[in-house]
């Protein structure tokens, strides 16, 4: 059985925005959505239980998506953001299309992968690009598939990076024991597309390693993250769909839970978000 937040009701006309990720990497994208749209109450949930997602299967990463937007409905949230790649990529199109009629036709369940597939084509000037991301997210061909609906000639290039999470989550992301799998990483992508000129950080966890990409970075290829992208995309959908955005409550509340420890959560969370946070346990039943 869920927990209930203590500062939102299910019954309630208007509701928080949900913010879900398998762990603590959708802080990231959290953190530019509250800096564009400071005003709305949103609810994070991290499914730290059961993270990472990337090397997940697509059956156990759907599974696990739907709980928590299972969640996140029972408390009271219309609008869901899944500010995780491999979720987006593995989970949300079976969501839309045969969950959420079965649900509630009026919630709706958004995604990462699709804002940024939206504009990916318009920071290249050699029309190719680069994608750092999971194993799952590489392995859904995702972005190469979204990106050709709105740019049909960009070359998209794949570099799964399975190591990379692990080193953010064990706080190893600034030692110099990053640098090989950084390193490694980057050569492979510029191996495959030497005209590489923009580089796409396709997994929430990776802005933390910014500074150790950009030691390895060829001069003059753009590091784009999605933080930004998908805030003003955020914006955009709600500015397009009053509708929505008169069932969002605006009281600057942000309210965090895990499904672990919260206070492993909350040690990890300020470096993600910025801040710092006390969380809530999130009981999905586990």
């Amino acid at each position: 059985m869920s927990q209930q937040p203590v500062y939102f009701c299910a019954m309630q006309k208007a509701a928080p925005i949900g913010v879900f990720d398998s762990g603590y990497g959708g802080l990231t994208v959290l953190k530019e959505i509250v800096k564009k749209l400071p005003e709305y109450d949103y609810l994070y949930l991290g499914d730290n239980a059961r993270a990472p997602y990337g090397n997940r299967s697509f059956d156990t990463v759907y599974l696990y998506t739907l709980q928590c937007v299972k969640w996140f409905f029972e408390n009271g949230c219309t609008l869901v953001i899944l500010a995780c790649n491999t979720a987006s990529a593995k989970a949300l199109r079976t969501i839309q299309q045969n969950d959420l009629p079965q649900i509630d036709p009026d919630k709706r369940v958004l995604g990462v992968i699709r804002p940024t597939a939206e504009i990916l084509g318009t920071f290249s000037e050699t029309n190719s690009v680069g994608i750092l991301a999971t194993n799952g997210t590489v392995a859904s061909e995702s972005y190469p598939m979204e990106t050709a609906k709105f740019f049909p000639d960009l070359k998209v290039y794949q570099e799964a990076c399975p190591m990379w999470v692990p080193l953010v989550e064990a706080n190893e992301h600034t030692g110099r024991g990053a640098d090989y799998f950084v390193k490694k990483n980057l050569e492979n992508i510029f191996e495959a597309g030497e005209d590489i000129d923009v580089i796409l950080l396709a997994c929430t966890h990776y802005p933390l390693l910014r500074e150790k990409i950009e030691e390895y970075l060829p001069v003059g290829v753009k590091l784009v993250s999605q933080g930004e992208i998908v805030a003003e995309s955020l914006a955009d959908y709600l500015a397009r769909h009053p509708e929505m955005e008169a069932r969002c409550s605006k009281g600057g509340k942000r309210v965090f839970f895990t499904t672990d420890s919260t206070q492993d959560f909350d040690n990890h969370a300020a470096t993600f978000y910025g801040e710092t946070i006390s969380s809530h346990h999130a009981d999905l039943g586990l």
